[in-house]
This record gives C-alpha cells, structure tokens and sequence, in this order.
C-alpha cells in the first residue's frame, strides 16, 4: 500500500518537474560518497507529503545501477507512527555538481538540488525545482544556531520564503529509529 505523503509526492514531482529555482545554482565540486550517510532535517518549507512529521530523516546509499537510494523517514508525534518512503536519485548532468533528480513514484522525477554544502558535509541547504521546496539538513539532530541562521539567511537572499520555515523537532522528542 503506499504511503500517502508519497503519493502527493508523487503529485508534487510531477508537476516540478527537474528544474532548479530561477537565480540559484547547485554546490559545484561536489562528491557523491562524501553525501551519502543519515541527513537530518533541521527545517522545511512546509508540504502535505511531510504534514505532521518530525524526527524526519534521509538516507542516502548507493544503488546496483549507479543512482542513490532514498529514504525518508519521519514520525508522527500525535499519531505516534512512522512514515517512510523509499525512492531512487541520479545525476542530472555532471557528477560533480550538486544537481540531481529524485523519484519516489514510478518514472516521475524532480530537482533536488544542494545549493550550500559545508567542506566537511555537515550541512546542506537543498532546494526542489522551485521555492515551494526547501530544506536544512545536518548531519546531527540539532544544528548550531549560528550556522542555521547563516543557512536562513542565504535562503533569504535567494528569494525563499524563510518566514514560513518550519523548525523540525529531532532529538529527545523522537522514538527509537526502529
């Protein structure tokens, strides 16, 4: 049975297509297996395929065929259950610049594009194939607040609406990842 934040996902792909927001451009230099690992989602623009999740986390892994694997996890606190997707990513162009395409339903893709990394791939400013999507992730479940307001800041002056961030709670507020 599918998840029904993937099918809105789904919906949401569909109509976003691959593209990138007007007036970004993705991290260059680049390197794949220094990505992959457990990204926690910090913040977010808000969408109905997320609606009511926290502890949300994403893992990337290599596939067979090259691509990455996805998973995206997170829990509903009022509902106390866990939500996940699975989907496939690949490079757009070159592999070298943080610019790819995802898919977690059929042969439908969209832009997950990585507009800020830090040199040690601790955080990352992703955005989706407009600025209706956006999202922090560190590598921890809680970031320093110096370098999430650098990471809202540059959001900011890339015509995100920041004001409609929501903070996303991890740590103690979340059950064991079974």
């Amino acid at each position: 049975m599918l998840k029904p934040w993937t099918v809105v996902l789904s919906g949401a792909v569909l109509a976003g297509c691959t593209g990138i927001p007007d007036g970004t451009q993705p991290v260059t230099n680049f390197e794949l297996n220094r990505y992959l690992g457990q990204w926690y989602e910090i913040a977010r623009l808000d969408h109905s395929f997320e609606e009511g999740l926290d502890c949300v986390t994403a893992s990337y892994s290599l596939r067979d065929d090259g691509g990455v694997k996805v998973i995206n996890r997170g829990y509903n606190l009022e509902e106390k259950a866990w939500d996940e997707a699975e989907g496939r990513a690949y490079f757009i162009d070159d592999e070298t610049v943080g610019r790819l395409k995802v898919s977690f339903f059929g042969p439908f893709y969209g832009g997950y594009n990585v507009l800020e990394l830090d040199d040690d791939y601790q955080w990352a400013l992703v955005a989706g194939p407009n600025r209706d999507y956006l999202w922090i992730l560190a590598r921890t479940p809680t970031l320093e607040s110096d370098v999430e307001n650098l990471l809202r800041q540059r959001a900011a002056e890339l015509d995100f609406a920041t004001d409609e961030l929501i903070d996303v709670k991890q740590g103690e507020a979340c059950p064991p990842n079974v």
